[in-house]
């Protein structure tokens, strides 16, 4: 038995200890807002908030989580993840979808860190999370916005 914090909320799971903590989010949780993309932490579609900071979850196992605090996209709700969501919507960012809830964590995780990026703070940052509709541009764009928005 692994205990740990999700989302605020103590939680303890009974699997192996090589297990993802992707699928104990999707399957055991119920925390569909983190997505598998590639399995290999080379996309960033699963990240979530590791003990406060961008994780992959396709690779961190049960194994490491005892007594860690994760944050998935349901339970993120700081300012820089509202303005990021805000900024999202605006600027109408997501086509398919599937990699927006780690893009968001990512971009959120960026804000907190560089509240004022430039592109290259930007790029450099979110060079992990891929885009298979490539909305690059827009993500970028609603980064700057996210800035402009929590700057008020």
């Amino acid at each position: 038995m692994t205990a740990f914090i999700v989302n605020g909320k103590e939680v303890s799971v009974e699997a192996d200890a090589d297990t993802p903590l992707l699928w104990v989010l999707r399957e055991e949780l119920g925390l569909t807002g983190v997505k598998f993309g590639c399995g290999v932490a080379a996309c960033g579609a699963c990240t979530v908030y590791f003990n406060g900071k961008p994780a992959r979850s396709c690779v961190l196992p049960l194994a490491a989580l005892e007594g860690a605090n994760i944050t998935t996209i349901e339970g993120a709700n700081g300012r820089e993840t509202k303005a990021v969501q805000t900024a999202w919507r605006e600027l109408q960012v997501p086509q398919c979808g599937w990699c927006q809830s780690g893009q968001i964590m990512s971009a959120a995780a960026l804000l907190a860190e560089t509240p004022r990026p430039g592109d290259s703070d930007i790029d450099a940052k979110m060079s992990g999370n891929v885009c298979r509709c490539a909305t690059y541009n827009y993500i970028r764009a609603a980064i700057r916005r996210a800035a402009d928005i929590l700057e008020g």
